[in-house]
């Protein structure tokens, strides 16, 4: 269909379609007018992305579209709503009362006044930004701006309660652990110090480093001692076999001048054999010299032969002495040692306790702090005031939308009339119906004939076509 046979249509059936459109267009403006007005009063928040000012921590999720979606159920939740009912008290009203009566009273008043709020309450979250709009319809618009502010209110206090509920849960579970664990490291103290009076020591005490060294002078001189002991032995054995070539007696000076004595009184005694013969006075006299100076000799060397199996017997002793002490300095370095690593694992044990301890009065300070804490990480962006001007009916919008469909309706009725009951609107349509050529159109009263297409008139034109047109 052609725009012209569309115009002439409309222009056929004018009336139906006026009469449509203005009772389309009069219907919506007298709705509009009769509705209610309805009130939009809009506060936002902004959700803050920066680090915790107690943990120091910053959760990267907080600036992601899933959390701002949390965000959005969070506001729309059932809890902020009864926070609202329970802050402003509207369960205390005699309206809200009355109409929850009136309507069979079930349940409970809290909820059903809650879910009349979210009725009319609706988020609307920021496509690039952290910031969440709150909007309420109401009738009034100071009920309007009153709950929205109440809203957001309700949803700042709300996200604090989650936040400060489980650090007030996770301080007192820490607290129970630190209670625990100071327990523990009692215990741990209290046995380390058992243990150290009842063996005298001490974790960090020096004494196995002093003992290490007595043992160590111990051994060189248990080493010294075994050389002078082999020595004196070595020596006792030649004093036994014979005593003159040992060299303690032939370094005694007392043997040395004894033995230059009787070579002296042998010298003597030879001469005076020689000049007086045996049975001489004199030369008795002298063998009697020589034997008392020989026995002074062999006396002598006896005694330093004596001395030798002494030095031996004392050495030898003494090398015994040491080595026991040795052995009984090894045995207490050894059980020293023992202690000494025990009370170095209670010490641990100490030491870890401790740092269990210091680690859960950390985190009990910080979750305590948490607990305590009164700022959120959503802050009041805009308040809500009363508006000016009710958001809906809007009177001009529905009006021209209502033109507009009365329009197309009545145009629409207009083509389904025109369906049903063709008429002939034009020169195309008398073509259409007859297959003959149009020889020209009568103009209407006070208008000039309309001239033939160049193609009806070649068509005229053809052989046969005059005395069809004559006839």
């Amino acid at each position: 269909m052609t725009p012209s046979k569309l115009m002439s249509i409309i222009l056929a059936r004018w009336q139906l379609v006026l009469l449509v459109v203005v009772v389309t267009t009069l219907t919506a403006l007298g709705v509009s007018l009769v509705l209610p007005k309805r009130y939009l009063a809009s506060a936002s928040v902004v959700v803050d992305a920066k680090p915790d000012p107690v943990s120091a921590l910053i959760y990267p999720g907080m600036a992601s579209p899933a959390y701002m979606n949390t965000q959005v159920d969070v506001i729309a939740s059932d809890r902020v709503a009864l926070r609202v009912v329970r802050d402003l008290r509207l369960t205390e009203l005699p309206e809200l009362r009355e109409q929850w009566q009136a309507q069979g009273a079930e349940g409970s008043m809290e909820q059903w006044v809650a879910t009349f709020l979210q009725a009319n309450m609706e988020v609307k979250p920021s496509k690039e930004s952290n910031v969440l709009t709150v909007n309420y319809r109401s009738p009034s618009a100071q009920v309007a701006a009153q709950m929205a502010n109440a809203f957001v209110k309700a949803y700042i206090a709300t996200t604090l309660d989650l936040r400060v509920e489980p650090a007030r849960q996770y301080a007192g579970y820490f607290d129970q652990q630190a209670k625990a664990a100071l327990d523990r490291l009692e215990q741990a103290r209290t046995k380390l110090s058992a243990y150290e009076r009842e063996h005298g020591i001490l974790a960090s005490d020096e004494r196995l480093d002093v003992e290490n060294a007595r043992l160590n002078e111990l051994s060189s001189q248990l080493v010294a001692l075994s050389s002078l002991a082999t020595e004196s032995r070595s020596r006792s054995g030649q004093a036994a076999r014979g005593g003159d070539q040992l060299p303690d007696v032939l370094a005694n000076p007392v043997v040395s001048q004894l033995k230059a004595d009787v070579s002296r009184a042998e010298a003597n005694l030879q001469q005076l054999s020689t000049r007086y013969g045996d049975n001489h006075p004199q030369v008795i006299e002298a063998k009697a010299s020589v034997a008392d100076t020989r026995a002074k000799l062999n006396a002598e060397i006896r005694r330093v032969t004596g001395s030798v199996a002494v030095t031996s017997t004392i050495n030898s002793q003494r090398e015994a002495e040491t080595r026991a002490q040795l052995e009984a300095q090894r045995a207490k370095v050894i059980k020293l040692k023992e202690a000494r690593d025990e009370a170095s694992g209670l010490m641990r044990e100490v030491e870890s306790a401790q740092r269990a301890y210091e680690n859960i009065t950390t985190r009990l300070t910080q979750t305590s702090l948490e607990s305590q804490s009164t700022q959120s990480n959503v802050n009041l962006l805009a308040e809500a005031t009363p508006p000016l001007k009710p958001a809906s009916p809007r009177v001009a919008l529905n009006t021209a939308l209502a033109f507009v469909a009365g329009l197309v309706l009545a145009i629409g009725l207009a083509l389904l009339l025109e369906l049903r009951d063709r008429k002939v609107r034009d020169a195309d349509d008398v073509m259409a119906v007859l297959p003959l050529p149009m020889l020209g159109v009568l103009p209407a009263p006070g208008k000039r004939a309309q001239a033939l297409p160049s193609a009806e008139r070649r068509l005229l034109g053809a052989p046969g076509a005059a005395s069809r047109g004559a006839a």
